[in-house]
């Protein structure tokens, strides 16, 4: 049986202006509620060394991880380094969604397309 999905919300500091229209607490209840998923956290910054650290030890080729952040191109630059560290492909592994510019609820449902997205692998 596939583990499920994980879910990072990378709030990207909390002072990037494309998330003023999300409450971040609100759209992780709705996914660990709501949604069928191992557990859904908040980082505050994932592309630095502490984000780094946090991936390197959650990262396996069997978990699946959907992260919400900035751009999906810039999410994979940022993370690069611990995705090679642990020799794992970013697109193996990641979906990763762009959600800034979005109120909660459409998170929410960009969320939970991807999620549904990821039983069909």
């Amino acid at each position: 049986m596939a583990s499920k999905p994980r879910f990072i919300m990378c709030t990207c500091t909390g002072e990037c202006p494309g998330f003023k229209n999300v409450n971040f607490w609100k759209l992780l209840n709705f996914v660990r509620n709501e949604l069928d998923v191992e557990y859904a956290v908040i980082h505050p910054q994932l592309c630095v060394d502490d984000g780094e650290r946090f991936l390197e030890d959650l990262l396996r080729p069997e978990v699946k991880l959907v992260i919400g952040a900035c751009d999906p191109r810039m999410q994979k630059k940022m993370l690069r380094d611990a995705f090679e560290k642990k020799g794992i492909a970013f697109e193996d592994t990641v979906v990763a969604l762009d959600l800034r510019n979005m109120t909660t609820e459409e998170a929410m449902a960009k969320v939970k397309e991807a999620m549904d997205g990821t039983r069909n692998e």
